[in-house]
């Protein structure tokens, strides 16, 4: 029976990587697979997924006024096995119930790959409802500087400090982005830390 997974992790836990390995394990068995972002990722470019660590796909995008149970009927229907969809947080409630609906009514199972939570460790709206109707859903760790499991996605600012205001939608990576365990989020911000981002030169 086809399911809806969510596979959720923090900042650098290889989601991306893990959905193109995916994406490649289908393909290997001569599955078709039909791979989609949401158009708020525009990091690698409209039409490539990237990982950290160099895998790269070519990804059919979806903006947030798009209706995906449609455009699979009109594209996909009959043409594909298994839906792999990566930044899934980045998708709207709507879009989540129009997944759902796919795997309900064609039998074809979905993967998302996401983030569970934003920066201030509120719920994204897409990840909301993948975790209220998702069948399967299970965490992809990562580890804190410290050595505990990280599960905030702590935006970092010019001058190394932990954000703590501003718009849910930042796009960024090492670049902007650490995770961090809850215990020294807090301890960062409370002592206004200097946060040192991986891949910065000390």
């Amino acid at each position: 029976m086809a399911k809806l997974y969510f596979k959720y992790g923090a900042m650098g836990s290889s989601k991306t990587a893990q959905a193109l390995i995916t994406k490649y394990n289908y393909e290997e068995n001569d599955l078709r697979v039909w791979l989609i972002k949401p158009s708020a990722d525009t990091r690698d470019g409209e039409q490539i997924l990237r990982s950290r660590i160099g895998l790269e796909a070519r990804v059919d995008v979806i903006p947030p006024e798009q209706d995906v149970y449609a455009r699979f009927q009109k594209e996909q229907q009959g043409k594909c096995d298994v839906i792999i969809v990566d930044e899934c947080q980045f998708m709207t409630v709507e879009q989540v119930d129009e997944l759902r609906a796919i795997v309900n009514d064609f039998g074809v199972p979905v993967m998302c790959f996401g983030l569970r939570t934003d920066f201030l460790t509120h719920l994204f709206p897409g990840s909301r409802r993948l975790m209220e109707v998702a069948d399967t859903i299970q965490e992809i760790k990562t580890i804190c500087d410290c050595g505990a499991k990280a599960t905030v996605n702590a935006r970092i600012d010019g001058e190394g400090h932990i954000v703590t205001q501003g718009a849910q939608v930042v796009l960024g990576g090492n670049d902007s982005y650490i995770a961090m365990c809850h215990r020294c989020y807090v301890r960062g911000i409370r002592e206004h830390k200097v946060i040192r981002l991986h891949g910065q030169k000390n």
